[in-house]
């Protein structure tokens, strides 16, 4: 078994299965009377579920040889990590003084529920590039791997011409064939096993520590926090 299915099938294993509100208020009850804090939460485990579920069935159409879907999926992973990426830098920016809380209150729930369709939410989500761009500046050359994968997703040159044909100069002809796999296929499990070793980062070690001091930050700030918020 590969260390990447091995890795997987221990993250599936440790899945979150409720956030109990009891269990978070005997936590830190000054904290978690506000719901940014439990957003946070809720957008971490989340985040843990869907980058877990894409990646293990990226790695499963890489195994059978769909090299492009195994490339969609992998890219869908790295927009989840950005994700979980984007919450973490910006609750290290509210510690920071950088970001006003309740600012970063209202990014939270567009994060959770936010969507682009207004028959499911009043809240607009965060746009994806947007918070590829800021996981870029803290990890260089994130946007430029996703960009390249989203040309495969995409109909564009590569999407079509190059991942499904070949020019034969001698012969001077065309020639078709389903090319991903030879194309990706070698580099396809170093790129997964990059995504997980990051989120794994993020997920495991980062956002531990965040919440920690977030949840005495708003304790300290409490009484300025009610006195600034909007009724």
């Amino acid at each position: 078994m590969s260390l990447v299915k091995q890795n997987l099938e221990n993250w599936r294993s440790s899945l979150a299965t409720k956030i109990p509100v009891a269990g978070l208020l005997s936590r830190n009850a000054v904290a978690y009377k506000w719901k940014c804090p439990f957003r946070c939460w809720l957008i971490r485990e989340a985040a843990f579920w869907r980058v877990t579920d894409v990646l293990t069935q990226s790695l499963a159409l890489h195994e059978m040889n769909h090299g492009l879907g195994a490339r969609i999926l992998l890219r869908s992973g790295f927009e989840t990590l950005a994700m979980l990426i984007y919450l973490n830098e910006n609750m290290a920016a509210v510690l920071q003084g950088n970001l006003d809380f309740h600012e970063f209150s209202d990014l939270t729930a567009r994060q959770s529920v936010g969507s682009k369709l207004k028959a499911w939410s009043n809240l607009e989500s965060v746009n994806v590039l947007t918070m590829l761009n800021k996981g870029d500046k803290k990890y260089p050359g994130l946007r430029r791997l996703y960009d390249g994968l989203s040309e495969s997703a995409h109909p564009s040159f590569e999407g079509t011409v190059w991942g499904y044909s070949k020019v034969d100069h001698n012969e001077y002809e065309t020639v078709f064939s389903n090319r991903w796999m030879e194309l990706y296929g070698e580099g396809h499990l170093r790129s997964l096993q990059l995504c997980m070793e990051t989120f794994h980062y993020e997920y495991d070690e980062n956002w531990v520590g965040l919440i920690e001091k977030f949840e005495a930050w708003i304790v300290a700030n409490d009484e300025q926090l009610e006195a600034t918020k909007q009724t």
